[in-house]
Order: C-alpha cells, then structure tokens, then sequence
C-alpha cells in the first residue's frame, strides 16, 4: 500500500497531507538516478527587485500537451511524459485517483538550491489547485506560512521517496519554501504533478 502511514498535518485554512513511504528506497534510489540523467535540465533567470539572477535550481517542465506554463516571469514549454516520468506519473495517479496533466520537475544541486517563499496559485491552476510533490533523494525541511497569521507555521521533513498532497485552499492561504542550508548535502529531485486544464 502506497498510502500508509499518511499524516494529515491539520493545518487551519488548507488541506495538506504527507505520505512519507510512497515509494520504497528500492524505488525512490532508481528513480532519483533516473530523473537525474534522463530529465533535460535547465537553469533560467529570475528578476528580484530589479536584478537577473541565475534562479538557485535546475528544472523541467512536462505535459500532455504543449501548452506552455508560466511562473515567476518565466515561461517553460512542456515535454512530453516519458520513461521513469511516466511511471511515477501512473503510480501517483493510480493511489490518489486523481489525473495530473503536467509537472513541473526541480533540482536542487546542493544546500545553496533553494526555493524561496510563494504560493501555487497562478490564475491557470485554478482556485483550489491540486499539488502533488514528489521527492527523491536528500532530506530537505519545507516550510509553511498562513499568509495572514503570523503565528501559523510548519515544517515538515520531506525524506526520499515521500509524496505531499497540498489540495484545497492550501494555496489561498498559505505561504511554502525549501530554504538554503549551509551544511553539505547530496542532490534532491522534486516533481510537482499539476491539473492545468
């Protein structure tokens, strides 16, 4: 059973649930070697405050069609869904029994990779978007923020091979990150299945 041990994390305002075991270390260990040599990565660049920066993780973006995705004043154009991606793709489908159209896939090299404070409510998800976050490899906390109540806060560990279902008004509401750590740790990859009609 993919779905054991789930924990709700009974967040106010959202609905988040973490399945830390989704995939065994058997699977979790191939896929990670997988994802990292099949997926085309790519490093684009941000705008903070006025500046071009070299955004702090590598990423792919995939999809059923060839719609392009939008985020963060950048546009990727999606791959198809092959190999390992759709593999996962099926399993993750198959245990929620939900359908996912696309994925937005990041890399983070090492402690410096990052992914700062946001939210996934960009207008084409949806007002309740379904997120449904992948990772294999390194350890990394996530954390979370009510947007409007400072004293609501969270952080999870995400460990190789767990699954994050953020679905309801999640996004609405609330605030996540995967911050810089200076200690030295090894490569993570992250998919994060989306509906985008």
């Amino acid at each position: 059973m993919r779905l054991i041990n789930a924990k709700d994390l009974n967040l106010k305002d959202a609905d988040v649930i973490y399945y830390p075991n989704f995939f065994n270390n058997a699977e979790a260990d191939k896929y990670l070697k997988a994802l990292h040599n099949e997926i085309p990565w790519q490093q684009d660049k941000i705008k903070v405050f006025g500046k071009i920066y070299d955004q702090p993780r590598l990423t792919a973006f995939f999809a059923n069609n060839t719609t392009p995705y939008s985020y963060s004043n950048i546009t990727m154009h999606p791959k198809p869904f092959e190999g390992h991606m759709q593999i996962i793709k099926t399993a993750i489908e198959t245990a929620l029994n939900i359908k996912f159209t696309s994925c937005l896939a990041n890399f983070y090299r090492d402690g410096k990779d990052s992914n700062g404070w946001h939210a996934d409510d960009e207008k084409v998800l949806g007002k309740h978007p379904i997120i449904a976050s992948v990772t294999f490899g390194e350890e990394r906390p996530f954390h979370l923020k009510h947007k409007n109540d400072a004293s609501l806060k969270e952080k999870i560990i995400l460990n190789h091979g767990s699954l994050l279902l953020m679905q309801g008004a999640t996004q609405e509401n609330w605030l996540h990150q995967i911050p810089k750590t200076k200690r030295v740790i090894a490569p993570r990859i992250n998919l994060t299945f989306r509906i985008i009609p």
